[in-house]
């Protein structure tokens, strides 16, 4: 690189070092040694390229074509940044500052700010359209951090131009899952308004742009998100691997990289084998166990991770789509045409399918029960009519699959499919997550919102604006369907729910029965063993039959956990049964075969307490801890945070247990 400038940078820094002082402001944030090295190597850099610090700075835009290139190719980038740049900016609002997007050229593709500091910055185009490459505009936060691939702060005197002295600026490169540079995030004000977390949020933000990226690129394939501590998996610091079909790495986001002390390059030459001596079946297994949560990983050097597994789930056909529990995991290279899949966040995408012939979805999830039927009599007449639907029902009755059977028998069908859980999300990522990749992505097709009375109030708000069109004036172009566990109006009387959004998105309620008070038990019961053994390799023959006191106890039963537990009870009666030809009550688990249900009404002691099953046996308290956590998680569908609420307990109370 030095022998193709015109300046040797080892002889130019010896006699800038002389023409220039020393940079006082720069010296009193008392920044890293190796902040002001990279600092003076820019300079080096910009001396080399013949640039004169008083000289006037090149204002002048890219022609107008030009930046409509750049943001046509860049318009993922701005789709994923958008909404995180709407946050970073209300983070620092009024503090005469703006926030930047620039593509991997350094040309600024989109620009938010106080409206008091834009004109000022227009003077030194910090709009859409200038290019703050180094070459173009000297030592600069956006176009140093483009050459250092790594976060830079550029304070005050220490950009090269005197004009640009004004400024103090934030920048931190975005790079795809190879480590790719696809543009740089960056907050730039006035120097007197510097506060030194500025660069942090602006690290932050720009993980959680990559870390949507990653996602996206890597929604069906299994991923590791893994941290030393544990109250790290699931935030912005937490490391992710996506891993390939063959046990490969094939991507992993900057934490991943920095917690491994590794490149993106030399990760994607290991293998899981390579990394922490395991397999992508077996963690594969493990994820689709109902007590999956929190595991411990070992690095080739000793050290332990602590880690979850997530993958997106097949699609869902059938009555095991009634039971709620997703399909083996896609460990295989995406396909346009799967359609769903649960991803880092507990989200839903995928592209859409042929719809269903003569309301075929919606007809399967009928077997028998006068409620369902009627249910799905009152769905069909509202389909395809811009009527938002709501589906209201206890844990684990089918909300998610009577959302998917709703849209595979519209005349969106195939369009995508995209269901967000609200509660799973971490409240400072869900506004992003939703309104910059979940609505956009579901534009033609189906939003599915998943415990929406979990959406904070500025989500409501904004949520409602972008329903009744306001802003642009166009109201997007999506089926509405949401879920929730309980009564919004209750929400409402708390004042944790907004009337007004109720009142949008009630256009019909669908109340789904809980499992206990469905007169369908049996065959449910028999379509989920067909599809089961089908799915466990016993091949399309008739699947085991249920023995006389098997069924009774199936229908006598009273489902705390709803299809979710019926679904999880016949897989393990069908592993037990071990290709028999009928499944007998000792096949069931312990709970189901007698004497331990609770009667419809009965009220627990306290989070933990539960019957003894024996009747008259004392048991150890931790064995009834055991068995409640253990009831809990099937009922949730192995999710945690679920399995938590209900027990009254927290995620890590139920993490230690399981450990344990």
């Amino acid at each position: 690189m030095t022998s193709q400038l015109p300046i040797d940078i080892a002889s130019a820094r010896p006699r800038r070092q002389a023409e220039e002082p020393p940079r006082p402001i720069a010296a009193a944030l008392q920044l890293p040694a190796d902040h002001v090295s990279a600092i003076d190597d820019s300079h080096d850099r910009c001396a080399a390229f013949g640039l004169s610090r008083f000289e006037s700075p090149d204002f002048a835009p890219v022609p107008r074509a030009d930046l409509a290139v750049a943001r046509e190719r860049n318009q993922r980038l701005h789709t994923h940044a958008a909404p995180v740049m709407e946050l970073l900016h209300e983070q620092i609002v009024h503090t005469q500052s703006m926030v930047v997007l620039c593509d991997a050229a350094g040309t600024v593709i989109h620009a938010v700010g106080d409206d008091d500091f834009l004109a000022r910055a227009s003077k030194v185009a910090l709009m859409p359209g200038a290019n703050w490459s180094e070459a173009r505009k000297g030592t600069n936060a956006v176009g140093t951090a483009l050459v250092a691939e790594r976060p830079t702060l550029v304070h005050a005197d220490e950009h090269y131009f005197h004009a640009n002295h004004f400024l103090t600026c934030s920048a931190a490169p975005i790079l795809d899952p190879r480590g790719n540079v696809l543009g740089v995030l960056d907050v730039s004000g006035d120097n007197r308004s510097y506060h030194p977390h500025t660069m942090a949020l602006v690290t932050m933000s720009a993980r959680m742009i990559e870390n949507h990226w990653l996602s996206q690129d890597f929604r069906h394939v299994l991923r590791v998100h893994f941290h030393p501590r544990p109250g790290y998996v699931g935030t912005l610091m937490e490391g992710i691997l996506a891993i390939g079909p063959d046990g490969r790495i094939a991507g992993a986001n900057r934490s991943a990289t920095d917690l491994l002390g590794t490149t993106g390059a030399a990760l994607r030459q290991q293998t899981l084998a390579s990394l922490f001596g395991t397999t992508v079946g077996a963690l594969a297994d493990l994820a689709r166990s109902p007590q999956a949560g929190a595991m411990v990983l070992h690095t080739a050097d000793g050290r332990a991770l602590q880690a979850v597994v997530r993958f997106n789930a097949a699609p869902e056909t059938g009555v095991v789509a009634a039971a709620g529990r997703p399909a083996a995991p896609a460990l295989v290279a995406a396909r346009p045409t799967v359609r769903g899949g649960v991803s880092a966040t507990g989200r839903t995408n995928g592209s859409g399918a042929a719809p269903t012939p003569n309301g075929a979805a919606l007809a399967a999830l009928c077997t028998g029960d006068a409620q369902v039927a009627a249910l799905a009599q009152k769905a069909r007449r509202v389909l395809d009519r811009d009527i938002p639907i709501l589906l209201v029902g206890e844990t684990g009755t089918g909300k998610r699959t009577w959302a998917r059977a709703l849209h595979a028998d519209s005349h969106r069908a195939a369009r995508p499919f995209v269901a967000v859980d609200c509660a799973s999300i971490p409240t400072a990522e869900l506004e992003a997550e939703l309104f910059g990749r979940d609505l956009p992505a579901a534009q033609g097709g189906t939003l599915f919102l998943r415990g929406v009375g979990e959406l904070p109030l500025p989500a409501q708000a904004r949520l409602l604006r972008l329903l009744q069109g306001e802003g642009d004036g166009v109201a997007p172009d999506i089926a509405l369907i949401c879920a929730t566990t309980r009564p919004l109006q209750e929400c409402i009387a708390a004042g944790t729910f907004r009337d007004d959004l109720y009142y949008r998105l009630d256009g019909l309620a669908l109340r789904l029965p809980p499992l206990r008070l469905r007169s369908d038990v049996l065959p449910l019961a028999q379509r989920l063993l067909a599809t089961l053994a089908e799915r466990a390799g016993q091949g399309p023959g008739p699947a085991p039959a249920l023995s006389p006191e098997a069924a009774e106890r199936l229908r006598g039963f009273h489902w705390p956990g709803n299809l979710r537990q019926l679904h999880n009870a016949l897989r393990s009666a069908l592993a037990l049964a071990d290709g028999a030809a009928e499944i007998r009550r000792e096949h069931l688990p312990d709970e189901i075969q007698g004497g331990f249900e609770e009667p419809p009404g009965a009220a627990a002691t306290g989070p933990m307490a539960t019957a003894d099953p024996v009747g008259t046996v004392s048991r150890p308290l931790a064995d009834v801890e055991r068995d409640a956590i253990r009831r809990a998680l099937d009922a949730a569908g192995g999710n945690v945070s679920v399995a938590a609420r209900q027990l009254g307990v927290s995620r890590n109370t139920i993490y230690r247990r399981l450990r344990a």
